[in-house]
C-alpha cells in the first residue's frame, strides 16, 4: 500500500530531535512522498534541507502564506519568483486566504493570493489553498481569475457537502486528513460528497493529527488512521482509500 502526504511540514523546528525517525515512520507505514508548502521566505532553507536528506522522498512546492502577508509582501513574493527559476517544485502554496488569524492585511492577501494564481498558471503547477473562514471568498476569486485556467487542492477542507460539490465542479480537489476523524467534524461529508476520485490525503503535519492523537505532534504515518475512517465513510477497503487517493496525487502534482 502505498500512500502520499500531498500537505506536511516535516521541515518546522517541531521535528529537528527526531526527524529521521519521524520519516522512517512514514516510509515503514507506506508513505511514498511528502509534499511540503512553504511558508515564507524564512523557510525556504530548511525546507530545501529536508528534500536534500530525503531526496524523492521529501518534495517541496513554492508559496507565500496567507498569515504571512505583511507589509512587505510584494517582497516575499519576489523571492518566491525568484526560488521557481532556480529549484523543481511540485506545486504553488501554501497559499489562500485566511480570516481567522488576523484580518488586518487582508486586501494584500488577496493579491499575493491572485499573483500565486498566476504564477501557478504560468508555470503549469497546482495550486495548495489555505482557507480557514475565507472559503466562499477564496471560490469567488478563482472563478473571477478563471477556474478553466488552474487546478489544485483546497487543503484541510473547511467546507459543507454543497461546498464540496461545487469545489470539485470547478476542477479541484478537496485535501482530507485528521479532521475527518473528529468527533465533532463535518469533513466526512464532504468527503462522500466529492468522491474518492476527488480526494488527496494530507496531514498539516505538525498541526491536526487524527484521533486518538488529536493534540500531539502529527505526522505522515498516521495517515493509516484517516485511510481507516475513509475506508468506512465510503464503504470501501483501506487499500482501494490508499490506491485511488495515491493516484489523485500523482496525477494532480505530477508525482
Amino acid at each position: 500500500m502505498q500512500i502520499i502526504d500531498t500537505h506536511n511540514h516535516i521541515y518546522l523546528p517541531e521535528f529537528d530531535a527526531d526527524r529521521d525517525e519521524v520519516i522512517k515512520r512514514s516510509l515503514d507505514a507506506g508513505v511514498a512522498s511528502v509534499l511540503m508548502p512553504n511558508i515564507d521566505s524564512s523557510s525556504v532553507a530548511p525546507m530545501l534541507a529536508a528534500k536534500e536528506r530525503y531526496p524523492g522522498v521529501c518534495l517541496p512546492m513554492m508559496g507565500l502564506h496567507p498569515t504571512s502577508v505583511k507589509e512587505n509582501y510584494r517582497d516575499e513574493l519576489e523571492l518566491m519568483v525568484s526560488a521557481l527559476r532556480e529549484h523543481k517544485y511540485y506545486g504553488i502554496g501554501e497559499t489562500g486566504i485566511d480570516l481567522y488569524w488576523d484580518r488586518t492585511f487582508v486586501k494584500e492577501q488577496v493579491i499575493s493570493f491572485r499573483h500565486q494564481l498566476e504564477l501557478a498558471e504560468e508555470y503549469g503547477l497546482p495550486v495548495v489553498i489555505h482557507a480557514r473562514e475565507s472559503l466562499e471568498v477564496i471560490i469567488k476569486e478563482i472563478e473571477s481569475f478563471g477556474a478553466d485556467r488552474v487546478t489544485g487542492v483546497f487543503h484541510a477542507f473547511p467546507g459543507s457537502a454543497a461546498d464540496a460539490r461545487r469545489v470539485v465542479s470547478m476542477g479541484f480537489m478537496i485535501g482530507i486528513g485528521g479532521v475527518v476523524t473528529f468527533r465533532n467534524g463535518r469533513q466526512h461529508e464532504a468527503a462522500i460528497e466529492a468522491g474518492i476520485n476527488n480526494i488527496v490525503l494530507e496531514t498539516d503535519a505538525p498541526y491536526l493529527a487524527p484521533v486518538p492523537h488529536r493534540g500531539k505532534r502529527n505526522e505522515s504515518s498516521y495517515l493509516t488512521l484517516v485511510i481507516d475512517r475513509l475506508s468506512e465513510v465510503l464503504a470501501i477497503t483501506p487499500a482501494e482509500v490508499a490506491a485511488r487517493t495515491t493516484a489523485n496525487a500523482r496525477r494532480l502534482f505530477g508525482i
